[in-house]
């Protein structure tokens, strides 16, 4: 929720052409890191759940080696996105810092929840998504020389690499004797095939999040973007909040029950996982609608009362996104990958056709409307196939 505050201080305090880079630079670091973790945490957090604790520290050198080729192999690539224009060089020097710390803590996150750490892993989480933000926004606010977009990104800077240092001191006393084996090459390649079509997928959908800027930016302009930007920023407060306090707690154990075969304990969870996940959802979302409008108000700032319409597609886009999360840690938790991954797939064809089918209509609201499309797919079509699975087959 620290983000939702930041973002609106942002929008008081900085031109909306700054709001709009921060938006792309954050939107672009995120998708990036994607493609650097290439999804491998989807292998190795099963691996480790499933896994002597005193194998732990061996298979985490394991996943290190891999991310140390991914680095090696896209980090020179990403200088295409300055030297095509589609950043300016000026966030360069923020870029690759943000890129690599972001992608280190997220990784540190996962770890914790999958070794069952979810109260570490929640703190991790909020001090690189939520402390170094409350921070920034209430310097900005006391001091008018730090409202800058330099500012904010150096906060954001020195946020991650809080968390990334609170990540590893937690991670410390594992048992070392694991490392004293060779690396285990194999599983490194098990992982990638494993992994593969997942990262596949995972890009597919992070790049309805990206697409959606630079594709507005064409559309609107700057200040159209920097609308888009504060109410996205409004909207994904709500994943962020799931994310931290109902997700990270319920998956690993969902997942262990999956893997036990305990259909009463499995469906259990999976009941308390669609009450939690819709209370917060429903009270999150009409919070938002509820308080944006004065809040705007608030802002006096033209660009943002004059395309307020947005706001309802993003709430209802993240919605969506929230709801649908519920059969997909059902699925994740046994093993239905095919599904997730197949319809993450055809999120992507299916946001870029439907934008330019609702061009004509809305204008530069099709982006957020073509997204409430492709998270009315996903939610359906993970839905459906969850249904078909039937019950967990119990052990005997």
């Amino acid at each position: 929720m620290s983000k939702f505050a930041l973002i609106f201080v942002l929008a008081k305090f900085l031109e909306p052409a700054e709001v709009a880079l921060y938006g792309l630079l954050s939107a672009t670091v995120f998708y990036v890191l994607m493609a650097l973790g290439f999804d491998f945490y989807t292998y190795a957090s099963r691996e480790i759940i499933v896994t002597n604790r005193r194998e732990w520290a061996g298979i985490l050198r394991d996943q290190g080696m891999f991310y140390g080729i991914t680095y090696t192999a896209l980090l020179p690539l990403c200088l295409l996105l300055f030297w095509l224009g589609l950043l300016p060089w000026s966030l360069a020097v923020w870029f690759f810092p943000l890129l690599t710390l972001e992608h280190l803590a997220q990784e540190f996150n996962r770890l914790l929840v999958a070794i069952s750490e979810p109260l570490w892993a929640s703190v991790v989480m909020f001090v690189r998504s939520g402390a170094w933000a409350i921070a920034a926004a209430l310097w900005m606010w006391l001091d008018t020389a730090q409202r800058s977009l330099e500012f904010v990104l150096a906060a954001w800077t020195l946020g991650v690499l809080a968390a990334c240092l609170l990540g590893a001191s937690r991670l410390r006393n594992l048992d070392s004797d694991s490392l004293k084996r060779k690396v285990n090459w194999q599983w490194i390649r098990q992982g990638i095939r494993i992994a593969f079509p997942f990262v596949l997928a995972t890009l597919s959908l992070r790049a309805l999040y990206t697409v959606d800027r630079y594709w507005l930016e064409a559309l609107g302009g700057l200040e159209v973007l920097a609308a888009y930007v504060l109410f996205i920023g409004i909207a994904n407060a709500i994943m962020s909040f799931l994310d931290a306090a109902v997700f990270s707690f319920a998956y690993p154990a969902l997942i262990a029950a999956a893997g036990k075969g305990d259909r009463a304990d499995f469906d259990r969870r999976m009941g308390r996982l669609a009450r939690h996940t819709l209370s917060v959802t429903l009270g999150l979302s009409s919070a938002a609608l509820v308080c944006a409008g004065p809040v705007i108000g608030w802002l006096d700032r033209p660009s943002y009362t004059e395309h307020f319409g947005l706001l309802y597609w993003t709430v209802l886009a993240a919605v969506l996104s929230s709801v649908s999360m519920i059969p997909h840690y059902g699925l994740y938790a046994r093993r239905k990958d095919r599904p997730i991954i197949l319809s993450h797939l055809a999120s992507l064809p299916l946001f870029l056709v439907a934008t330019f089918a609702f061009i004509p209509l809305l204008g530069h609201a099709a982006v957020p409307a073509a997204m409430t499309a492709a998270f009315l797919f996903l939610l359906l079509a993970k839905l459906a196939a969850f249904k078909r699975c039937g019950p967990l087959p119990a052990n005997n």
